[in-house]
């Protein structure tokens, strides 16, 4: 059975409750199986410390889920309810506030989320430029294109000027082209190959 505590507006309806159950229940399965690998990959330190850095990571992403979402389903409820109706620039308006206000901080888990919705925000505004009209229909598929640009830079980036990715990229790539230069034994293939300094 359904409940719906209060009325955001014709279209969305939805509680304090229910926004941070499904935000809480999203970010814990989204942060939780990556922070566990990337944290047992690249972070050093004792057990206790890496379990407390993957808990800690999947609360925050969880959190500002909850906190972001209220926050936006909130201010899109009070716009239409002082205008009368809804506008398209609720979304836009309300979701500015919350990104402000809850992914505004720098740290590694807003930065991750934030250049995540950037792609995908891009991907978006050319397809619907290509909707449109603004932008004309390829006469090709245009992702070969895109992957080739995409990785060419990336990977220029890598090599010189390293400190300007984020640093889970870059020790990700570290991992993939600087490590695999070194090799100890078969058991490289089984666990972690991690290249030792000094050898």
């Amino acid at each position: 059975m359904e409940y719906r505590v209060f009325s955001l507006t014709p279209n969305r309806g939805a509680s304090w409750g229910g926004n941070k159950s499904h935000s809480n229940c999203y970010g814990a399965k989204i942060r939780a199986p990556h922070a566990l690998v990337m944290t047992f990959l690249f972070r050093s330190g004792s057990l206790k410390e890496k379990l407390k850095a993957i808990v800690q990571a999947t609360y925050t992403h969880s959190r500002n889920l909850a906190y972001f979402v209220f926050t936006y389903k909130g201010l899109c409820a009070l716009q239409s309810r002082i205008q009368g109706q809804t506008f398209q620039f609720h979304s836009f308006l309300a979701a500015c506030i919350g990104g402000w206000l809850v992914f505004g901080e720098n740290n590694n888990i807003n930065s991750q989320i934030n250049m995540y919705l950037l792609s995908r925000t891009l991907f978006g505004l050319a397809r619907l430029a290509v909707e449109k009209g603004f932008l004309p229909e390829p006469k090709q598929d245009p992702f070969p294109l895109f992957s080739s640009i995409i990785w060419g830079l990336i990977l220029w980036l890598f090599e010189y000027h390293r400190h300007t990715l984020q640093p889970s990229l870059q020790s990700s790539m570290t991992y993939l082209y600087d490590d695999s230069n070194v090799w100890h034994d078969i058991t490289d293939f089984l666990i972690y190959n991690k290249s030792h300094s000094g050898k």
